[in-house]
């Protein structure tokens, strides 16, 4: 089996999700382990169990392999608990902080619809506009697709982080080689987009349902052409200032994390290796942003709250495409069924990192975590410990007894069960 990677199945990942070498037999560092648990304001918070919740964010590094977890269970966008552990950086032995930066993946891709869901408001764009008027020449069949298919992911286009030019051989030279060179890569939009356009469509456009991050790739481009400012700025502008985001951000090349954060290491015979920095222009807008805890719950708090969207709109958002099957995948958004009813946000994976951002409909609870993979070579441990974690977290706790909890996540590679679920990436661009 080739283990490349613990990340995001389907709707999470965004591409370039980078080799974890579990299989290669190194011996993983002794992590440092800090849980602490809080609570802001007065009151005690409804159903939140602080033991648990920390167990659940320890159990996902020690037995389920991460080097560094964080989480945050808040209240109608406020926190009620907090919690971190691991090790922040391999060399210093710093611990985990629970209010450290981390790259977010394709939850970037729930900023990047709420900004085209804010133009389709001003009435300047429709989401059954066809792409070939919004982006003339962009993609084959682009007259036949429209710009909700690019959303909801049933547009058909090939996603460019299947090409194989995003693959390397999976053996510690080639995972080096990805670490010294390819993970320097700058891309543009077009090159992404040319990778996908090499390759036949999946299906006829609304005639099935696969994640892609092209659709993303090419609603970045077309946000630049309605509005003349890049989707960076767009977001920056709309959402990220807006909001007082004050620690998330759209980077376009810049490598770093701009402030204190958990590295994201690979396993290798060798000893650790750090992947940290990268050039995100990999993931565009299907998947560079960064940010922490406590800015994700307050944008989907404002996203599911109604402060971003008209309500018709956050109703269109959250309106599932039927092919979409069990994922449940609106427009950069899914639901996911939980023990404790239905939630609704993203999930993203890219080299190192891991993300989760949920909040239910009526925000009683806002969940958001990261997770840095790093030895799965106990996959059943890993999917417990994750499964453990989603649960607890959006539940605030120990999930109802009475109340059936949904599958483990899946570890097979065939095709993904949904942004919920861990699994060993195919390719190092899963």
């Amino acid at each position: 089996m080739r283990v490349v990677a613990v990340a995001l199945a389907g709707a999470g990942l965004v591409g370039v999700v980078a080799p974890t070498a579990g299989a290669l037999g190194a011996s993983k560092p002794t992590e440092v382990v800090t849980v602490t648990g809080t609570q802001d304001g007065g009151g005690a918070p409804r159903g939140v169990d602080a033991r648990v919740l920390d167990a659940a964010v320890r159990g996902m590094v020690d037995p389920g392999g991460a080097s560094a977890t964080l989480a945050r269970v808040s209240e109608r966008g406020r926190t009620v608990w907090k919690g971190a552990a691991g090790t922040a950086d391999f060399t210093t032995g710093a611990p985990a902080s629970t209010d450290g930066l981390f790259r977010i993946g394709s939850v970037t891709k729930t900023f990047v619809s709420t900004v085209v869901l804010q133009l389709v408001a001003e009435g300047r764009l429709g989401l059954d506009d066809p792409v070939e008027s919004l982006l003339p020449g962009a993609v084959p069949n682009g007259r036949n697709i429209t710009l909700r298919q690019l959303l909801n992911h049933t547009s058909g286009l090939f996603n460019y982080t299947e090409d194989p030019s995003f693959a390397f051989e999976e053996d510690p030279a080639g995972i080096r080689r990805w670490l010294d060179v390819d993970r320097w890569t700058r891309y543009t939009p077009q090159q992404l987009v040319a990778l996908a356009n090499a390759h036949p469509p999946y299906f006829e456009p609304g005639r099935g349902w696969h994640y892609s991050n092209t659709n993303y790739i090419v609603v970045g481009q077309i946000i630049e052409r309605v509005t003349g400012h890049s989707w960076e700025q767009e977001v920056d502008r709309r959402i990220i200032r807006r909001l007082g985001l004050t620690r998330t951000s759209m980077p376009t090349h810049s490598t770093t994390i701009p402030g204190p954060h958990a590295h994201g290491y690979y396993k290798l015979p060798a000893g650790p290796a750090d992947t940290t920095e990268l050039d995100p222009s990999m993931a565009g807008a299907a998947g560079a942003g960064i940010s922490t805890t406590a800015d994700l719950t307050t944008f989907v708090t404002a996203l599911m709250g109604g402060r971003l969207l008209p309500r018709p709109l956050l109703a269109e958002m959250t309106t599932v495409a039927p092919q979409s099957g069990e994922t449940e995948y609106g427009l950069g958004i899914h639901r996911m069924r939980t023990p404790c009813g239905p939630v609704w946000g993203h999930g993203g994976g890219i080299p190192g990192y891991n993300t989760f951002m949920y909040a239910d409909g009526d925000l009683r609870r806002e969940f958001v975590a990261s997770v840095n993979a790093f030895d799965v070579a106990d996959l059943p441990a890993t999917n417990a410990a994750f499964e453990t974690l989603l649960n607890t977290g959006t539940c605030g706790g120990p999930p109802p007894a009475t109340t059936p909890a949904p599958a483990a996540p899946t570890v097979s590679l065939p095709a993904p069960a949904g942004p919920a679920a861990l699994r060993p990436a195919a390719d190092p661009a899963g």
